[in-house]
């Protein structure tokens, strides 16, 4: 008899292609966001462009995010359940997010009802398209036909490899969610300083460096990829962007000068996360011998 393939659940904050999400019939727990007085589904940027959001988010208008609840990932899973489909579960990092917790609600309360029901949930401690390249190497693993053990464990042994970094063109984004002061953010703007910040083994958003001037933050991601990836021939790189795409183009032709990658997949940094982050973030996720 043949194995019954699990079926992959994402959250939204993976910021992949629509396109993508949708070739691979991928199912999604959508976060949600308040913009402009009413709640939005975060769905890849359907309803709304992107360069209509981060425009009005640059006008000054304010976007605010909740996370999911765990009535929505009883009603995603139930569906499986009931068919006795094996789900892999995989959400946004949380330490930046209640929802894994939510999916954990869900799942004990799924239990009750379904003693035998076969639900693998995944903290993937990443954010955007770093927990992107992570569901791609799952749904590779899923059409190489490997076994939903040996999919877990591949993202259990690997999900500290995939290497966030990310610059922000403006500070006051990270200010409102608390991840520098107001002093620093004043500074920084005074000073055209722009920080390099990386997503640490915990899922959280680190500051680690500053340097000065747009371009040199640039290059700082490109020189951290140069420090710790591994076998840059058998990779392909993910870049997200704040409607930055000139940044993002710029960034992918310096790894491209430099290495020889399997390809470079660009999308934007979608609402949820774009919320946060704001108009010219800059991202870049690649497999590393470590964070």
């Amino acid at each position: 008899m043949d194995t019954i393939k699990p079926a992959i659940i994402i959250d939204s904050c993976t910021d992949l292609p629509y396109s993508y999400v949708m070739e691979h019939d991928i199912k999604v727990v959508n976060l949600t966001y308040q913009f402009k007085g009413k709640e939005n589904v975060d769905d890849f940027f359907q309803s709304i462009s992107p360069k209509s959001f981060y425009d009005e988010v640059r006008a000054g208008e304010m976007s605010t995010t909740s996370q999911v609840n765990s009535d929505v990932y009883i009603k995603t899973f139930r569906p499986f359940i009931e068919k006795n489909i094996p789900v892999i579960s995989l959400s946004f990092s949380s330490a930046l997010s209640g929802s894994f917790g939510s999916s954990v609600l869900a799942k004990d309360m799924l239990l009750e009802e379904y003693p035998e029901a076969d639900l693998t949930l995944i903290d993937t401690k990443s954010a955007s398209l770093g927990e992107g390249l992570i569901v791609w190497y799952v749904i590779k693993m899923l059409k190489e036909g490997k076994s939903k053990e040996e999919i877990v464990k591949w993202v259990e042994d690997n999900k500290l490899k995939v290497a966030h970094w990310f610059t922000v063109d403006d500070l006051n984004h990270l200010k409102r969610g608390g991840r520098v002061s107001s002093a620093a953010a004043f500074l920084g703007t005074m000073l055209n300083i722009k920080p390099v910040l990386h997503v640490d083994n915990e899922g959280r958003l680190i500051p680690v460096t500053k340097v000065k001037g747009r371009k040199k933050s640039i290059r700082a991601l490109f020189e951290k990829l140069q420090e710790t990836i591994v076998n840059p021939e058998e990779q392909t790189i993910f870049i997200s962007h704040g409607d930055a795409l000139e940044d993002a183009q710029y960034l992918a032709d310096l790894i491209k000068e430099n290495y020889n990658v399997k390809s470079i997949v660009l999308n934007y940094v979608g609402p949820v996360i774009g919320s946060h982050s704001g108009p010219g973030t800059l991202a870049l996720f690649f497999l590393a011998s470590g964070r």
